[in-house]
């Protein structure tokens, strides 16, 4: 894991996820003039002088509250705190120094932490003077900064080079070779419960209210030596049901997350079975090329009915026949059961997204299909088929050259995805065919 970790602390809607959206340069985090609106710790990648470095977002730190919400949030930051070599203590300039200010700087003295206060929200330079009485919080100058507007954010990055240990080293990691996993589902389905049992720590916010999580949260790990990136998601509704800009943003930031995952995991309430929006949102990954596999949570709910688990098998092949490539998955989160079987589904898919198939193979094989069912005659002009070949993986796409791509009816298209999934399974990954005209002066 990169040690060179840096967590920005503070109290609500001091600029936190503004903070950190600069410095990972994306929209990542969800900003709003609303506190509160980043409950889980968010992981963000970037490079500063050749060095990679991982900065992490925390929600809002608020003293006095005995909510289950926000235990939880507090816990989220000090496992942020826990972990980072940096702590950025961001404070607003604008509001100045407040009570709460100094009751996170007496809980931040405790971790004996390299802790650097910056003073956001300093957009010209004749306000930077109003950083001076953060001093008193005893952690030495403040940094002047606008998060908004970019102001200081390079001497700030120069200041946590020279804080970080001599002994890092640059961990800056290829994203080609992690396998970015994807949870995705309707609002409390156990997507952050799954997340938890699978890591085996509590990492993001779990609450029976509906809508916690409000982020793409990333977690980086490791499994059997393979890095690996698992993107908890925000709930998502369906559009008539989604209500305030908040929600819009993270539900938005959802559909990304599973754009830029390799495998998406559609997490179904075993209780309330598979819904309309189910259906919509693995037709989201499917569209996408994205590996696809579907797993019933909260089945220990109905686990030895026989008669209960074959219907809703039947059920799954049904609803997501467009999707028949995905396996299936019967887990509860809450108990841990048939957890470890999840991961192997998720390496098989990886691989299979990856498969190449020999140009002489794949061309044996469109020969035997042609003979065992050749296209049919449209309007009485014969359909040829030439030839084909695998330009790409991820998903694996095929392109098949022929006479007049328009006469390639779309069951021939069917017959001859399906030949290719029998006789190369592809598991847990769509497949692209697309028919394309041969060049003339090639015949």
């Amino acid at each position: 894991m990169n040690e060179n970790i840096i967590a920005i602390v503070g109290r609500p809607n001091v600029g936190k996820s503004t903070l950190f959206n600069r410095l990972v340069s994306s929209r990542t985090a969800i900003e709003e003039k609303v506190p509160g609106v980043t409950r889980d710790r968010l992981y963000g990648l970037f490079e500063w002088r050749n060095r990679s470095m991982v900065v992490i977002d925390t929600g809002g730190i608020t003293f006095g509250d005995d909510d289950q919400l926000t235990s939880q949030v507090q816990k989220q930051v000090n496992l942020a705190i826990e972990e980072a070599q940096v702590i950025l203590f961001l404070l607003d300039g604008r509001e100045g120094l407040t009570a709460l200010d100094e009751e996170i700087a007496l809980m931040l003295r405790r971790t004996a932490k390299t802790v650097l206060p910056v003073v956001n929200k300093l957009d010209i330079l004749s306000k930077e003077d109003q950083r001076y009485e953060f001093f008193s919080l005893g952690f030495g100058e403040p940094r002047a900064i606008s998060a908004n507007h970019g102001r200081g954010i390079g001497d700030l990055l120069d200041q946590i080079y020279d804080l970080l240990p001599a002994s890092s080293t640059n961990d800056a990691l290829d994203l080609d070779d992690i396998i970015k996993i994807a949870v995705i589902g309707r609002p409390n389905v156990g997507k952050s419960s799954m997340i938890n049992a699978l890591l085996g720590k509590e990492r993001v916010v779990v609450s029976q209210l509906p809508g916690t999580t409000r982020e793409a949260v990333d977690t980086p790990f490791t499994y059997k030596d393979q890095p690996c990136l698992l993107i908890d998601t925000a709930g998502i509704r369906r559009k008539s049901k989604v209500k305030d800009a908040v929600e819009y943003y993270s539900v938005l930031r959802s559909l990304k997350a599973v754009q830029r995952a390799d495998i998406t995991l559609l997490l179904v309430d075993g209780k309330t079975g598979v819904t309309e929006q189910d259906q919509r949102l693995a037709g989201y990954a499917h569209e996408a090329g994205k590996g696809l596999i579907i797993v019933v949570n909260k089945w220990d709910l109905l686990r030895g009915q026989e008669n209960v688990h074959q219907d809703f098998v039947d059920t799954l092949k049904r609803k997501f026949s467009f999707a028949s490539y995905a396996p299936h998955l019967f887990i509860s989160a809450l108990t841990g059961w048939r957890l470890d079987k999840l991961f192997p589904l998720i390496m098989q898919a990886w691989q299979e997204q990856h498969k190449r198939i020999p140009t002489a193979l794949l061309n044996e094989l469109l020969q035997d299909a042609l003979t065992v069912n050749p296209p049919s005659p449209v309007k009485g002009k014969r359909v040829k088929i030439f030839y084909a070949t695998q330009p790409e993986v991820k998903p694996p796409r095929f392109i098949f050259f022929v006479n007049e791509p328009a006469l390639i009816h779309f069951s021939y298209r069917r017959y001859l995805e399906n030949r290719l999934r029998e006789a190369f399974n592809f598991k847990g990954t769509p497949i692209v065919v697309i028919f394309k005209k041969r060049d003339r002066r090639g015949d």
